[in-house]
C-alpha cells in the first residue's frame, strides 16, 4: 500500500504544480482504486470463486457441505469480502487525517461485523437441513438447538458492535453485562424455559412435527405444524390453529396418538345396555331358532354351546366374540374380547372390545360402525332387547319360554 502511494504521489507531483491540489488528489486516486479494488475482489468472488465452490461441492461424494457450502451463504462470504480490501487500504489512504480514517475503520469494522453475523446466521440455518427426517427427535433437536444458537450470536455480535463503536473491549463488555444478569433472565425467560421444555419433549422422544395430540385443557386436537423454542402450534381437526407453550406439554398430560398410527391396529371400545327383563335360560325353541337363522351353519355358534349355555346372553357373546375373530377389519392378533361390566340401573353393560386394522379416521369409524351395527342387530335373535329409558313396554317373552303372568289388579 505504501509502494502504491508512493507511486500515485509521484505521478500526481509531476503532472499538477499546486501541493495542496496535488495532495487532495492523491487521496482521491487512493480512494478510487481502494473502491476499485474492492469492487473487482466482491465480482472475483461472486462470479469465479463461488461457482467454482458449488460445482466443487456439488461432485464430492458427501452430502453435508452441499447444505452448509449453499449458495445463500457463499453470497454472504461474498459481501464481507469488499470489506476486508476496504479495511487494508484505509491506513495507507488517510494518512493525514487521522479522525477521518478512525471513523471510517469503525464503519467499516461495524459493516464487517454484521457481514459476518448474517454468514453465521446462514450456516446455523444450514445446520436444521443436516437431517432431512422433519419427524426424527434428532431434527427437533437440533432445530431447538439452532434456535439458541442464533440467539448467541445475535448477541455477541451485538456487543461486539458496541464495543467497535465506542471504542472498548467487547470482553470488558461481557464482564460488566454480569450485574445485569438478572435482568436478561427476566427478558429471555420464556426462551430459556421453552429451550429446556422443547430438550425435554425431543430428547425423550415425546413429540415430533406431524404427531397427532390431545390437550383436553387448551381445546387442543390436532397434528403438530410447527415446534419452536417458544411455541408449539397444531392444526386442529377443524382447521382452527392453537399455539402453546412446550412448558404446558411438559408440565400438562398430553395425548400423542402416534404410536396408535404406528400400530398395527386402533382400539373400539363401546357399549350395549341389555334390559335385564330380556335375560332368559336357554330353551329349545331359542335353540331351533338359531339353528334355523344360520348362526350354526355359518360356525357362528356350537352344537355343543347351544346345549351347554346356561342364558340366551351366553351364547350372544361367544358368537359376538366369534364374529369379531373372523371379521375382516378386525386385527385378530391383538386383544378382542366380549366381556360384561358392573350392573347398572339403566341395564347389563355388555362390552366390544377390539382393534381395527384400518387406523384412518373415516375408514376407522365406517369399520365399527359396521360391525356394531351387526352386534345390535343380532340381540333380537337371542331374545335380547337393547334397554332403553323411556321404553315402559313389557319385556317379550324368550322364544320357548314361560309367559309372563299380568299384574293383580289392586
Amino acid at each position: 500500500m505504501e509502494l502504491l502511494r508512493q507511486t500515485i504521489e509521484q505521478w500526481v507531483a509531476s503532472a499538477v504544480s499546486d501541493p495542496g491540489t496535488a495532495l487532495w488528489t492523491t487521496d482521491g486516486l487512493l480512494v478510487l482504486c481502494s473502491v476499485t479494488l474492492a469492487a473487482a475482489a466482491y465480482h472475483a468472488c461472486r462470479r469465479l470463486v463461488l461457482p467454482a465452490i458449488l460445482h466443487f461441492v456439488k461432485h464430492t461424494s458427501v452430502s453435508w457441505d452441499d447444505i452448509l457450502l449453499n449458495a445463500q451463504t457463499l453470497r454472504h462470504i461474498c459481501l464481507v469480502v469488499p470489506a476486508v480490501v476496504v479495511w487494508g487500504f484505509l491506513p495507507g489512504v488517510f494518512v493525514r487525517t487521522p479522525w477521518l480514517q478512525e471513523g471510517l475503520e469503525r464503519l467499516t469494522a461495524i459493516y464487517i461485523a454484521v457481514a459476518t453475523t448474517q454468514v453465521l446466521l446462514s450456516v446455523v440455518k444450514s445446520l436444521t437441513q443436516l437431517n432431512t427426517d422433519a419427524q426424527s427427535a434428532r431434527h427437533q433437536y437440533l432445530h431447538s438447538f439452532c434456535g439458541v444458537l442464533k440467539i448467541v450470536v445475535i448477541f455477541i455480535s451485538g456487543v461486539c458492535i458496541v464495543a467497535i463503536a465506542i471504542d472498548r473491549n467487547p470482553l470488558s463488555l461481557l464482564a460488566g453485562l454480569g450485574a445485569t444478569s438478572a435482568v436478561l433472565m427476566l427478558i429471555f425467560k420464556d426462551t430459556i424455559m421453552g429451550l429446556v421444555a422443547g430438550v425435554r419433549l425431543t430428547s425423550n422422544n415425546m413429540l415430533h412435527k406431524g404427531d397427532w395430540i390431545t390437550v383436553p385443557k387448551a381445546g387442543l386436537n390436532g397434528c403438530v405444524e410447527e415446534i419452536t423454542l417458544t411455541t408449539v402450534k397444531v392444526r386442529n381437526f377443524d382447521n382452527t390453529t392453537v399455539t402453546i407453550t412446550p412448558q404446558t406439554l411438559v408440565d400438562d398430560s398430553f395425548q400423542n396418538w402416534n404410536t396408535m398410527e404406528q400400530g398395527d391396529g386402533r382400539r373400539v371400545m363401546r357399549q350395549v345396555f341389555v334390559d335385564f327383563r330380556s335375560l332368559c335360560p336357554v330353551t329349545d325353541v331359542l335353540r331351533e331358532a338359531l339353528r334355523r337363522e344360520g348362526y350354526v351353519r355359518d360356525g357362528l355358534l356350537t352344537e355343543e354351546e347351544l346345549a351347554t349355555a346356561g342364558t340366551n346372553l351366553t351364547l350372544f357373546r361367544r358368537f359376538a366374540d366369534r364374529f369379531l375373530a373372523a371379521h375382516p377389519a378386525v386385527n385378530p392378533a391383538m386383544l378382542h374380547m366380549v366381556r360384561l361390566l358392573e350392573a347398572t340401573p339403566t341395564g347389563l353393560p355388555v362390552e366390544f372390545y377390539f382393534f381395527v386394522r384400518d387406523k384412518k379416521w373415516k375408514h376407522y369409524e365406517m369399520a365399527q360402525a359396521d360391525i356394531l351395527e351387526v352386534l345390535f342387530a343380532a340381540l333380537p335373535h337371542f331374545g335380547l332387547r337393547i334397554y332403553q329409558r323411556d321404553d315402559f313396554r313389557p319385556a317379550a317373552p324368550c322364544p320357548g319360554g314361560p309367559q309372563p303372568q299380568p299384574t293383580p289388579a289392586g
